[in-house]
């Protein structure tokens, strides 16, 4: 490689130098010329010019040492892994190297370093290199080189044209030959092997030159896949049967058979030549044997379809045309005109990989176009030996096990959103009651007519309304408190009549069957009525809006349902066994069924903005759970919707007692003069207990939680009763009734909780116990204390 100064850069910098050091030596003459005029001494304008001399050269020998560094350092060196790259993209059918001007190799490509190797240039070649410095190019017509004749040229190239580049390839290939090996092996054969398009350059001899991935990855087999197999034997890889057909070996007897073209890549026919490969899909061999497959095909309980190597619907059987909500007329032409848009692409790929590959098969998750919510698992599969047919398809139809899993995570939201609910009606009864007994409490100081009488009713009825809203909320999370009783589903129906004929109006007609033969039932009637008010209110709304001014007709229907009517419904929810159904139904604008399974859910309605809370049904579907029943909801669209309820046929117990009715306690007979333990930790609920009953005469003792509770209890000689919430911090309220009892093993108790009554009966195993639910008024606090005390 040539030097900065062999090419002319180490002249420059001195030429650069030699003005500024002729003025530098006038300058100093000059000054020494001055100072001997001025002083007179010859001796001191020596010793100063003497001085200038050695500052100037000091200076001239700094200023050159940078040109001589550049003139030794020289030009950077090459980076000779990117320069390799380069010659390497001419591609494995021309080798390029790099010498310098006397020959000496420092950078080959790889098929360079493969035909002469990488460390120097070949003989017959250094001989042309002084050709080459004088006429700057040079053609090689043929040149020999290891017994092999090569083609090339050789030309200057460089800065200062001090490098020599050589071009060689093989002089027995010409242009198409090189060029039907490159495009084989690059970008273009990878694009015809997946048009499913096999291609493969061979020699005279029929070795193989060259390959593209498709025809690789046949020819190699499944164990070999991607395998090198240039340079072996074409015939090696292929195999014909004995009716002359050709497959591949490494596929065995089964394989495809193989349509073969071959291709010459020069004019001499002993040249290289190209081989095209397709697999040869044997036509049908008469409509008897389309016939019988398809109708094997159409006798099995699965999805199947046949597709030819296009891609094109061959067969559709009845379950695959049901699955994918297929009319009997329609003939989609392509697997894709079945999915959403999204998985066009995905489908049309797999049918045409494996149709035109190996006989293997693959799963996708596809979106059909009929049931766009709902993926589908599509198999596609090669298939050989049917026909036309190229791919079989499979889908499975998981609608049942979609239902199956819509069902399961709607119970689980709705159990989630239970439990929630109740714990916020839980904690917000606690805040009620305090609000309510305060309320009482002044109201006893005030007389109507006073300054803030009405404020103070205000604020009870406003608690009323928010307490209305937590029995409505525990109801929907099943842990209301429930007073059930054994009634018959008739006597609730008229109970409630004469409401609802004032609810529904004028314009809506009710009416009332009644079954015969129905069973008892045992549930709570202040509930039932409840759930035929929300019904009824839900009904009304529902034909006023369809028809504002005719309304519609409301029908309450009784009916007794046997185990055998269970049994013929074949229901999955309804368990075999005697009910007294009822059931409410409407001629009102119906429920579309997207919304069916909804419309339980807490806070959901189709009424406008402000006019429903979303918690009626949901508060029905709560009530009706909680007494052991079902509930189960039709409706057709400008039709109407029918409500049924199946409550189980109660079977009384041996020795069990029908409820008795207790007459409403006077006012003057609420007093008592007992002691009362109250045990809360919510200081508001604790001080109006406290407070009422200290009104109406008690002795209260308060403890704030159990172990408080269990030291009264130790000091006091008689404690008449104690009052416990049931969730308490560090020791619950069934905790500490239980640590008393054994103090005082006769003690009554009273539990005061937002939970309901049944669900902490379950799970309280403690005999001689009452209950009252909150939010609770001072006059229904002083009534149950009254109760308890009088039954013990």
């Amino acid at each position: 490689m040539a030097s900065a100064a062999t090419l002319g850069f180490g002249a420059r910098p001195a030429r650069r130098l030699d003005l500024p050091l002729a003025l530098f030596g006038l300058a100093a003459l000059a000054s020494a010329g001055l100072l001997f005029w001025a002083i007179r001494s010859p001796t001191f304008a020596a010793a100063f010019l003497a001085g200038l001399a050695g500052v100037g050269g000091l200076l001239l020998l700094v200023r050159r040492r940078p040109a001589a560094d550049v003139v030794a350092g020289g030009e950077g060196a090459p980076d000779l892994a990117l320069l390799r790259d380069a010659l390497d993209s001419a591609g494995p059918a021309q080798a390029i190297g790099l010498s310098d001007h006397l020959g000496n190799l420092f950078c080959a490509s790889g098929a360079w370093a493969e035909w002469f190797g990488a460390d120097s240039l070949p003989l017959a070649l250094a001989r042309v290199a002084s050709t080459a410095r004088r006429d700057r190019a040079v053609a090689i017509p043929s040149i020999a080189i290891g017994g092999q004749a090569y083609q090339g040229e050789v030309r200057l190239a460089g800065a200062g044209d001090g490098h020599l580049l050589w071009r060689l390839w093989r002089a027995d290939e010409d242009d198409v030959a090189r060029e039907a090996r490159r495009l084989i092996a690059g970008e273009a054969g990878r694009r015809m092997g997946e048009s499913g398009l096999m291609v493969v350059a061979v020699d005279a001899a029929g070795t193989i030159l060259a390959a593209n991935g498709a025809f690789a990855v046949r020819a190699a087999g499944p164990e070999g896949e991607g395998a090198a197999i240039e340079g072996s034997p074409l015939v090696d890889h292929l195999t014909a049967s004995p009716s002359g057909q050709f497959h591949f070996a490494a596929e065995g007897k089964a394989a495809a058979p193989l349509r073969i073209v071959q291709v010459p890549a020069a004019d001499d026919q002993s040249a290289m030549s190209v081989f095209l490969l397709l697999d040869d899909i044997p036509g049908p061999r008469g409509d008897d044997e389309n016939a019988h497959v398809h109708a094997l095909l159409d006798s099995l309980p699965l999805g199947l379809a046949l597709a030819d190597t296009d891609g094109r619907f061959l067969f559709l059987n009845k379950v695959f045309r049901r699955t994918v909500g297929l009319g009997a007329s329609e003939r989609p032409s392509w697997p894709g005109d079945l999915v959403v848009d999204e998985d066009k692409a995905a489908v049309s790929d797999a049918v045409h990989r494996f149709g035109r590959g190996r006989p293997m098969s693959g799963d996708l998750a596809v979106r059909l176009r009929s049931n766009p919510e709902e993926p589908v698992a599509l198999t596609v599969a090669g298939a050989r030996g049917l026909g036309n047919a190229a791919v079989l398809l499979s889908l499975k139809d998981n609608s049942e096990e979609a239902r199956l899993k819509r069902e399961i995570a709607q119970a689980t939201k709705m159990q989630a959103v239970g439990q929630l609910a109740g714990g916020v009606a839980h904690d917000f009864n606690n805040i009620l009651t305090a609000i309510l007994g305060t309320c009482d409490l002044m109201m006893m100081r005030h007389t109507p007519g006073d300054s803030d009488y009405d404020d103070i009713q205000q604020i009870r009825s406003n608690s009323n309304r928010a307490a209305n809203l937590t029995r409505q909320l525990l109801a929907f999370s099943r842990q209301q408190t429930l007073r059930p009783q054994v009634l018959q589903l008739p006597d609730v129906v008229a109970e409630v009549s004469h409401l609802l004929k004032r609810l529904l109006g004028e314009r809506v007609k009710l009416e009332v069957k009644h079954g015969r033969g129905l069973g008892a039932v045992r549930a709570d009637p202040g509930q039932l009525e409840q759930v035929i008010v929300n019904l009824a209110v839900n009904a009304r709304d529902a034909m006023v809006a369809k028809d504002p001014i005719a309304g519609g007709t409301l029908t309450l229907q009784t009916f007794a349902v046997s185990a055998e009517d269970v049994r013929r419904m074949s229901s999955d929810v309804l368990p075999i066994g005697d009910y007294t159904a009822m059931k409410v139904t409407d001629t009102g604008v119906g429920i579309p069924q997207h919304l069916l399974s909804k419309i339980f859910e807490p806070f959901f309605t189709t009424k406008e903005v402000g006019k429903g809370t979303g918690l009626g049904l949901s508060t029905v579907y709560g009530i009706v759970k909680q007494s052991g029943g079902f509930i189960f909801a039709e409706s057709q669209v400008r039709k109407g919707t029918s409500f049924t309820i199946y409550l189980p046929v109660h079977r009384a117990q041996p020795g069990e007692a029908p409820a008795k009715s207790k007459a409403k306690e006077k006012a003057g007979e609420l007093w008592g003069n007992a002691t009362v333990l109250i045990v809360e930790d919510e200081v508001m609920v604790r001080a109006v207990a406290e407070r009422a009953l200290a009104r109406h005469g008690y002795k209260v003792l308060v403890a704030e939680n159990g172990e408080a509770a269990l030291e009264i209890l130790g000091r006091e000689e008689q404690v008449d009763l104690m009052i416990s919430d049931v969730v308490m911090p560090t020791m619950d309220g069934p905790t500490t009734v239980r640590a008393a009892r054994k103090l005082h093993p006769e003690l009554p108790i009273l539990f005061i909780s937002g939970y309901a009554e049944e669900q902490l009966r379950k799970s309280i195993d403690i005999p001689n116990v009452s209950f009252l639910a909150k939010p609770f008024s001072v006059q229904q606090l002083a009534e149950t204390v009254k109760d308890v005390l009088g039954e013990k």
